[in-house]
């Protein structure tokens, strides 16, 4: 299949504006902070933190896999934690007022427990200091370790998401070998068998040459697995290293495909283009509220 270089109309997107988005930028510069959302040039920037949700990023920036499709740097941390990170992650919050986070982190298989007691540490800190604040971890496989998993649970996030990425076919090349189909499938359905109460969340990129009938079966494998929560975007290359992009998505295509998982039985599903893996977080949030009024 040929690869696409140039981007459709779709994928453009305003600039951020407002006084009030330059001043939050400026507040976070000064304290030496920044969000994943500023990292990854995220389009979504300005309307999630509209909305008082951002992504943080801990242990580190440097991954210790070497998935095709993401920019972040691959190497090893050598076993390193900065305990800081707690107290910028509650510096944010305060800064920005969140009234959701989303906490995610690299790869540490340098780490006996692959960061999850780290992890842990930070979201119990801010259940401690911002009670009211929502808690979403996007987190690494852990390698399945129970004890990893049953340690990052233990801390009661509202929302553990772990990322399918692709299709089954495709999981390698485009994911690290040490990452697999299956390991996330178990991870995902080991958390709400043990941890019911706790929400599930994956995300699948497409554009990377999977075919619909590929994707109707990964809707399937996750819902099987009890996930509640999808999010499906638009796979754009970050550099010219990484993969290409086999085919860009109409937004048409994305509203059939949302359909077709509502159809499967998730509890809440986002699609489109520029959808991202903590897209419409805190919309999620006013969805359960809401229905919890109307129940």
């Amino acid at each position: 299949m040929k690869a696409f270089s140039r981007k459709p109309h779709w994928l453009k997107t305003p600039l951020p504006q407002g006084n009030g988005f330059a001043e939050l930028e400026q507040k976070l510069k000064k304290n030496s902070l920044a969000t994943v959302c500023q990292e990854a040039l995220c389009p979504n920037k300005s309307e999630c933190w509209s909305a008082r949700t951002a992504t943080i990023m801990i242990l580190g920036d440097t991954c210790t896999r070497a998935c095709k499709f993401c920019h972040v740097k691959t190497g090893n941390p050598k076993g390193l934690i900065n305990p800081q990170e707690i107290e910028d992650t509650l510096k944010m919050i305060e800064i920005m007022s969140l009234k959701y986070v989303v906490i995610t982190s690299v790869d540490r298989d340098d780490l006996p427990d692959f960061g999850a007691n780290h992890f842990a540490a930070v979201v119990k800190a801010v259940h401690y200091h911002f009670p009211e604040t929502k808690v979403e971890v996007l987190i690494p496989d852990f390698n399945v370790d129970e004890f990893a998993m049953d340690t990052l649970a233990s801390s009661n996030p509202f929302v553990i998401g772990q990322n399918l990425e692709t299709v089954r076919r495709l999981t390698h090349p485009v994911r690290d070998p040490r990452a697999s189909y299956e390991k996330t499938l178990n991870a995902l359905k080991y958390y709400k068998k043990k941890f019911p109460s706790i929400i599930t969340k994956s995300s699948l990129m497409l554009g990377l040459g999977e075919t619909r009938q590929e994707l109707l079966e990964s809707f399937k494998d996750l819902k099987e697995a009890g996930v509640d929560i999808l999010t499906i975007g638009q796979y754009l290359r970050p550099s010219r290293r990484h993969l290409s992009v086999e085919k860009y998505y109409h937004p048409d295509e994305f509203v059939e495909l949302k359909q077709l998982a509502y159809q499967e039985g998730f509890l809440f599903v986002a699609a489109g283009p520029l959808v991202r893996s903590s897209y419409k977080a805190a919309e999620f949030l006013d969805f359960i509220e809401n229905r919890s009024l109307s129940c």
